[in-house]
């Protein structure tokens, strides 16, 4: 039985394990508020659509991302200014950005917007807002000052105006340019208005009701981030040391950084079977499906892929499910990023549950490439809800060991995705609005098969212990001894 003391280090050896991942989550959440990301100066303008197609709900709903948006600015005279330019058929001013006043004040003044409920006319709002909104005497700054210039435009619809040039204008006239585009909204369209590079500038959502889930990307759009291991803005594995305007990473004691400057091992010789179960359904959408295709492959840069190492194998599912290629068909990076480019778009359903069991019944066995005694992870995508039933499936692969891996994008079902990941959820449940922020997910998705330690072994205090306790057998014998010739040298004495 260990010593008190050593069951009080163990105890605390545990808290700390525990409270790292809520503490991580705690300064991501707070970086802004705490002044890790300040907002630079900016000259904003909204260009809103509130055409007869936006119903009165879904306007309250782009009310709300306005206001979101808004409280995650630096809104001050001298940092940033916010406009609202309101369309349809006609343009109007709603706030200029002379009444740059408190957030409190804007989200008030945004709450109070109401829908025009006529015809479509976005181009003559890009005109309005260049013409006027940035203008100096609605107090836009002058460019000299250094002061970004930006517009978001939403719109749900196909313009009755032409876009192309005078998007083009604004833009040479040094204004940003955002699409947000909303269900049948013509992307061709988000893609004249938009800045270069487009896939940074054109966000698209299926519905009102998802619009507000695009509200951090646009907070860190206007960040100057100063802190980037605070606010989770990082790829590191395990320890990220902040320096001036960027990071580097480190590992925790035992571990070893890899070449790739970001992970750490600590069992790298460890083989791994990995299968991607990926959602090939027509929601999707052929332009996001390549996205898909290259998040895979930015986890497959991060895996040990050889012989020994790491195997991949990959499925796609929509109202039937493909094997596109079995568990150790490729060796090498370069082959199996080719064969994930490679593969067809499905399209039609959306049947999860019946990719699981496939990857249970048959993804994993020796007969399809799996090792016996080899760490299993399966990596399940989807991007909308299960036409079938999960939980089964969802259950068997955690029953047979394997690690799952849940990721979300979209109309993904969010508890949908916490059945299928396996604990702590918070490490294997991942979910974003937006395809394009599937970059972020590759970059925090780390697939750990080292088995965890159990800080309660303690070896090292143990070890440790031993060793003083022997000392201390050593010195006593010692102290024995010497009180012995002292007694002796006091009876002389006497």
């Amino acid at each position: 039985m260990a010593p008190g003391w050593l069951q009080v280090v163990c105890l605390l050896l545990l808290g700390m394990r525990a409270a790292q991942g809520t503490t991580m989550d705690m300064q991501n959440a707070a970086a802004m508020a705490a002044g890790l990301c300040n907002t630079r100066p900016t000259d904003l303008v909204f260009i809103v659509d509130s055409s007869r197609s936006v119903r009165p709900s879904e306007f309250e709903q782009v009310k709300v991302f306005l206001a979101k948006v808004i409280e995650g600015l630096d809104v001050r005279p001298d940092a940033t200014r916010v406009g609202v330019v309101n369309y349809a058929s006609h343009v109007k001013n709603e706030i200029s950005l002379k009444a740059t006043r408190t957030k409190a004040a804007l989200t008030k003044a945004v709450s109070k917007i109401e829908p025009l409920s006529t015809g479509t006319m976005t181009g003559l709002a890009i005109q309005f807002a260049l013409n006027v909104a940035f203008s100096e005497a609605e107090g836009a700054r002058v460019k000299s000052q250094g002061v970004s210039k930006v517009a978001i435009i939403v719109t749900d619809g196909r313009p009755q105006d032409n876009v192309r040039e005078v998007a083009a204008r604004a833009r040479d006239a040094g204004i940003e340019i955002f699409a947000i585009g909303v269900g049948r909204v013509d992307m061709n369209t988000l893609k004249q208005m938009a800045s270069e590079p487009l896939e940074e500038h054109t966000d698209y959502v299926e519905s009102y009701s998802l619009i507000e889930k695009l509200t951090k990307k646009f907070q860190e759009a206007f960040c100057a981030v100063s802190d980037l291991c605070a606010t989770g803005d990082h790829d590191c594995e395990q320890v990220c040391i902040s320096t001036p305007g960027s990071f580097k990473c480190a590992c925790h004691d035992g571990h070893t950084l890899k070449e790739d400057g970001r992970t750490c091992s600590a069992c790298s010789n460890s083989a791994t079977d990995v299968v991607f179960v990926i959602d090939g359904s027509k929601s999707v959408r052929p332009e996001n499906f390549e996205l898909v295709k290259k998040w895979i492959n930015q986890i497959v840069d991060k895996l040990d892929v050889a012989e020994k190492g790491a195997h991949v194998g990959l499925v796609q599912y929509s109202s039937t499910v493909r094997q596109e290629f079995p568990l150790g068909r490729f060796n090498n990076k370069k082959d199996l990023k080719e064969a994930v480019k490679k593969m067809d778009y499905m399209e039609r359903g959306t049947m999860t549950g019946q990719a699981l069991n496939f990857m249970v019944e048959n993804s994993f066995t020796v007969n399809q490439g799996a090792r016996p005694g080899v760490a299993k992870v399966g990596i399940v995508f989807t991007d909308g809800r299960s036409q079938d039933y999960i939980g089964d499936a969802a259950r068997k692969a955690k029953e047979n060991g394997f690690k799952m891996y849940a990721v979300g994008v979209g109309n993904a079902v969010e508890d949908e995705l916490r059945e299928i990941a396996s604990e702590p959820i918070a490490d294997h449940y991942f979910y974003t609005a937006d395809f394009k922020a599937m970059t972020q997910i590759a970059k925090k998705l780390q697939i750990n098969v080292c088995p965890d330690e159990n800080p309660c072994e303690c070896d090292s205090i143990v070890k440790f212990q031993k060793k003083v306790e022997d000392a201390l057998q050593a010195l006593t014998k010692k102290l024995e001894s010497v009180t012995k010739r002292i007694a002796a040298l006091e009876n002389k004495i006497v």
